[in-house]
């Protein structure tokens, strides 16, 4: 039943990130520079993941315990700033079919390297020729999805 429940909710994270293209590249069209949008969005979604985690009662973080995390730890806001920038950019001059299959693309193999190395905390998950036709299908899919 945990696998169905992780699948699902990774499922909606794609929705999530799929209309997030949209609302986002929206938003910047009202304002200087798209990168307010991207601002915004992080500002907005920071105080919502902290609302979240005072319900939640999750208590504060332990400093100490986080001094000792690796360095590449903080890199997430940035990559997540690279993504959302990227989505504000592309999405309205590429569409959101052919964002997300660009997307998808670079998702996956990067994906695959990050499994097969166990790179950034994730278990080692070795490459295939299962993973790499699935990948490679996946892509296809996304490509054909764009052609008009």
């Amino acid at each position: 039943m945990a696998y169905w429940f992780f699948a699902l909710f990774a499922v909606v994270g794609g929705v999530a990130l799929a209309i997030q293209s949209g609302v986002n590249s929206t938003l910047g069209k009202y304002l200087p520079h798209p990168v307010y949008a991207v601002a915004i969005s992080f500002a907005i979604g920071t105080a919502v993941a902290l609302v979240y985690a005072a319900a939640a009662r999750a208590g504060m973080p332990d400093l100490a315990a986080l001094s000792k995390a690796p360095w590449w730890v903080w890199t997430g806001g940035v990559l997540g700033v690279v993504y959302v920038m990227g989505t504000v950019v592309v999405a309205p001059r590429l569409g959101a079919a052919a964002l997300m299959g660009l997307l998808m693309g670079g998702l996956l193999v990067t994906s695959l390297v990050l499994d097969h190395f166990g790179l950034v905390g994730l278990p080692i998950k070795e490459v295939n020729a299962v993973r790499i036709t699935g990948a490679a299908l996946l892509v296809v899919g996304a490509v054909l999805i764009q052609r008009t």
